[in-house]
């Protein structure tokens, strides 16, 4: 796989609204009622809109269905599907119930909490039709307050092609901003609750298939990541599951044996550095005054 980068020209694409994007987004939902409109909101506002969205509840105990259905009686007949799942799963589980039922040749993700920058799939899907061999496209993403407004949406991006080599360091897709061909033979794995999107990714790209990544911000997260908040446990728990996902990516044999030591080295620094900076968080808060 080799680097090449391409940037989009607006002044050559369609009009905005003058087509569909083949696009099924999944949405998978746990008590989101709070949320799940504005998250819908910013699907619905696309220069270029999704042809299909999924809304798939996981099983919540609470009235999360009954939000979803009325946000989807808020738009269009038919363009909302709301899938409630009689059992909890996780997040895994509720992607693959949307993916199953996707009919469109792209599956879009978003999470309950998160939203798009309005010229997302546009710019994607121009780079998708840039480069058709692209198997799966993403973007930077970024933490931002609800109360703040966003930045303007940007016009164009340039597509940097992401090398097989890049996936050993960390995951450099955001679930939210990856859009991937819905006839890949993967899906996420049920088995993991975190990082569950770093082993799909893993399975993509070290299968050789072609993946994309542009420069710009599409997407926002309106909540801190996990260990964003200085979460030991948090932080164990993460890097517990990043060893799982290596050693699964090496008994898959989509990784040799040097790369695997290599991946959990560079794991083993990324964690040494988050231990020292939740060291210093609490040090500094702790000396804070009033």
């Amino acid at each position: 796989m080799n680097d090449d980068s391409r940037t989009s020209d607006p002044s050559t694409a369609a009009p905005a609204q003058a087509a569909t994007a083949p696009v099924s987004v999944v949405v998978p939902c746990f008590r989101c009622g709070a949320t799940i409109g504005e998250a819908v909101a910013s699907v619905h506002a696309q220069t270029l809109r999704p042809a299909q969205v999924l809304l798939v509840d996981d099983a919540s105990p609470d009235d999360t269905a009954d939000a979803l259905h009325a946000v989807a009686a808020r738009y269009a007949p038919g363009w909302i599907e709301v899938v409630v799942l009689p059992k909890n799963g996780g997040p895994s589980r509720a992607r693959n119930a949307g993916w199953e039922r996707a009919t469109q040749p792209y599956v879009a993700f978003l999470d309950a909490d998160d939203t798009w920058v309005p010229t997302k799939l546009e710019l994607q899907m121009r780079a998708l039709t840039a480069d058709p061999d692209i198997a799966l496209i993403a973007h930077r993403m970024r933490v931002r307050d609800r109360e703040r407004p966003a930045p303007p949406a940007p016009h164009a991006a340039r597509t940097r092609i992401v090398p097989r080599r890049r996936l050993l360091f960390n995951n450099p897709f955001p679930t939210a901003s990856v859009v991937l061909r819905r006839d890949l033979p993967f899906r996420f794995d049920e088995n993991y609750r975190r990082v569950e999107d770093f082993l799909l990714w893993g399975q993509i790209g070290f299968s050789g298939y072609r993946c994309a990544k542009l420069d710009q911000v599409l997407a926002y997260w309106h909540k801190a990541n996990y260990g964003a908040g200085g979460l030991s446990e948090d932080l164990k728990a993460m890097h517990r599951a990043g060893r799982e996902v290596r050693r699964e990516l090496l008994r898959q044999g989509l990784v040799s044996y040097p790369e695997h030591c290599f991946a959990r080295g560079i794991g083993m620094v990324r964690k040494a550095r988050q231990r020292m900076l939740l060291a210093l968080r609490r040090a500094t808060e702790g000396g804070a005054t009033p």
